[in-house]
């Protein structure tokens, strides 16, 4: 019995790999074969993966329109149809930027409105990746230009995501440039933290406010902590406060000197009005005073670390046989050998039973992570990613891994800290080590 549900089970791995690949031949040969008599129709929409995606999920998502097509002329598939996150084959298309298998779908009939659990609809998903001419294509359709996710509007999307020729076709198309989400997070804020200058300039030529605050913190405090001259200068021209203090009580003078960037304490230094606990009011006096504030307040926290320590048994401490190791690297090497194929949900199995055999490696941890992004299962990608860096958190790679999956996960709603100035700045650093290593790190341990 066993036997047989496992080789049905590879049938249907082999179906859905069919339709991800594109081998429309394949594809009719595996379906006849696991139609049980139902009709072949609904045996094909009734197979599906275990986040209850089906082939129209899978082909179009890799962008194969005769698939697709054979789906919906053929078979008479329901375009609409969702999969477990209540996404459907469009926005699967539409995220990955596959603008024709896109467009064939919404003339199919597909609903570019219809938005996922979390909000994100179509428009939302090619703003965010700069894909123009599915953008302009979505917004004659009469697609709203404001329309609303757990994490903004199209125009947050693509300001956070640094798309300037995205920002400007939506605002040319009157999308507001001071919406908000539910935490005060607007465009402008959104451009700040991804360190856009091109659509900064945007949004201001646009009458984009400078001085909003979220979290307690202004976009001037974000630059200040980024360290970005010339987006600092931006702000200022355009009337940005650098008197305003934050949630803990500091301007952006002092957020700067805290990182110790000094080019923008130079910056800010002759527009700001003295701090009376700083005692030498001077740049060199500034940075000197906030470099030691940060310095106890890092040896705080490392106190605090070693009192938990103490009573908290470390992972890197989990004994592991040379057996499990073993079966481990086995594990692994079938998960590599399933990612080469882009397989990625039997990668995800095979790193599973690699890390269930040695938690301790931080290296599976970071092969699983890139198989969710590569499914666009971003909250997944995300605890993986913050597992390995804490297991190994000197790694460029953990870093790589969480800056790749955290900007994803920002913008699919997933919540990270109740406070939106420890969101702001977590995006900030995500954005800041996926822009460090992007391009010098896509493959696998």
């Amino acid at each position: 019995m066993l036997t047989v549900a496992l080789a049905v089970r590879q049938k249907v791995e082999q179906f859905l790999n069919a339709a991800r690949t594109g081998n429309l031949d394949l594809f009719k040969k595996l379906a006849a074969q696991l139609d049980d008599g139902k009709g072949l129709a609904k045996t094909v929409a009734d197979v599906k993966d275990a986040n209850k995606r089906g082939a129209l999920h899978f082909a179009a998502r890799e962008g194969k329109t005769e698939v697709c097509k054979y789906l919906l002329e053929e078979l008479k598939l329901d375009v609409d149809t969702k999969d477990e996150d209540g996404e459907t084959a469009l926005l699967h298309a539409a995220r990955q930027g596959h603008t024709t298998t896109a467009k064939y779908l919404i003339e199919c009939g597909a609903n570019p409105a219809i938005p996922s659990e979390l909000g994100a609809t179509t428009l939302h998903h090619s703003a965010g990746i700069g894909d123009i001419e599915l953008l302009r294509f979505l917004i004659s359709k009469g697609v709203g230009v404001d329309s609303q996710s757990d994490a903004g509007t199209p125009l947050i999307w693509a300001a956070g995501h640094g798309q300037p020729d995205s920002v400007k076709v939506l605002l040319e198309n009157h999308a507001d440039p001071n919406a908000e989400t539910d935490d005060n997070i607007t465009p402008l804020l959104s451009s700040v933290a991804a360190g856009s200058l091109a659509c900064l300039e945007l949004l201001i030529q646009a009458g984009a406010k400078v001085n909003v605050t979220a979290g307690g913190a202004t976009p001037l405090h974000i630059a200040a902590d980024n360290g970005s001259p010339e987006i600092i200068k931006c702000l200022l021209k355009a009337g940005s406060d650098p008197n305003v203090t934050d949630e803990d009580g500091l301007k952006p003078v002092q957020v700067a000197a805290a990182r110790g960037n000094r080019t923008a304490v130079e910056i800010l230094f002759p527009l700001t009005s003295q701090i009376q606990t700083v005692p030498e009011w001077t740049v060199d006096g500034i940075l000197e005073h906030m470099q030691s504030e940060t310095g106890k307040e890092q040896e705080e926290k490392k106190e605090i670390k070693l009192q938990r320590d103490a009573i908290t048994p470390k992972q890197d401490m989990v004994e592991v046989t040379p057996e499990a190791k073993k079966k481990a690297a086995e594990a692994k090497l079938r998960g590599n050998d399933a990612f080469k194929r882009k397989d990625y949900l039997t990668a995800v199995d095979a790193y599973t039973q690699a890390i269930d055999f040695d938690p301790t490696d931080a290296t599976l941890l970071s092969n699983r992570s890139l198989c969710w992004i590569c499914l666009g299962q971003a909250e997944h990608a995300l605890n993986d990613a913050k597992a390995c860096r804490a297991l190994r958190p000197d790694w460029p790679k953990a870093c790589y891994r969480e800056g790749a999956a955290l900007p994803n996960s920002f913008y699919e709603g997933v919540t990270l800290d109740p406070e939106n100035k420890a969101l702001v700045d977590a995006f900030r650093e995500a954005v800041e080590a996926g822009r460090k290593f992007h391009g010098t790190d896509q493959q696998k341990s």
